[in-house]
């Protein structure tokens, strides 16, 4: 590990709003941010642009940033820190586990902002709108709280879309590019350092609000995917 990282992770250990692998966190975010506030996360948060842009744009709601990579952290928290932003906080933990760290009922928003779209077949279930996570978010997640996709890439989209459907979720808002839209909403100006590079190459920015039904169907429904994904890649 480079001298820089180094200091990074002696630095972040200092920072009053990084958590790193906490225990008995859950049920207790109120108390950390010493308000009753609603708590909006941005899952697999990188350097956390939305966490500090959406803590800007909404001072009256509180935001965490979760992430397992804490030099990236490390950029989000710094300048949430410089900027007095007290309603931003930062979790690191691995994204399969965040359901350990929130209570039922504790979080009123998801934002999934250009995760790794993992395009590979065989990798399906590692993406972040996959049913395995989302009956994870169901765990602590208000009651037709919004999830929010945004992404650059094509098959992640339709991915999402399609479980969406199939899962029988409501979809909120559906634009394949923001930014042919007439007017751009506030929270969909925030670029992300993903954005910027535009890595899929498609110079179009997709956008999803849903949320998950009463009862999301169980991993026998999954199958059913698997299905589907095998016919639409071709294969046998």
């Amino acid at each position: 590990m480079g001298h820089k990282k180094l200091e990074r992770f002696a630095e972040l250990d200092t920072f009053p709003n990084v958590l790193q692998f906490p225990r008995e966190i859950s049920g207790r975010w109120n108390a950390f941010f010493k308000n009753e506030n609603r708590i909006t996360l941005e899952l697999a948060c990188g350097k956390g642009e939305y966490a500090v842009g959406l803590g800007q744009l909404c001072p009256a709601q509180n935001f965490v940033g979760v992430d397992l990579k804490g030099n990236r952290i490390w950029v989000g928290a710094k300048k949430a820190l410089h900027q007095n932003l007290n309603n931003v906080a930062f979790l690191r933990t691995q994204i399969d586990q965040v359901n350990e760290y929130f209570a039922k009922n504790e979080v009123t928003e998801i934002w999934i902002t250009f995760p790794d779209p993992q395009l590979r077949f065989s990798k399906a279930k590692k993406r972040l709108t996959h049913p395995k996570f989302l009956r994870l978010y169901q765990q602590f997640l208000v009651p037709a709280g919004y999830i929010h996709l945004k992404t650059d890439s094509p098959d992640l989209y339709h991915f999402t879309k399609t479980v969406i459907e199939m899962y029988g979720c409501v979809l909120h808002s559906d634009y394949e590019d923001v930014h042919r839209l007439p007017q751009v909403p506030g929270e969909l100006k925030i670029k992300t350092h993903y954005e910027s590079l535009d890595i899929a190459g498609s110079n179009r920015i997709h956008y999803l609000r849903f949320s998950l039904p009463a009862h999301l169907p169980g991993k026998e429904k999954d199958e059913d995917l698997k299905q589907s994904l095998k016919a639409h890649a071709g294969i046998d």
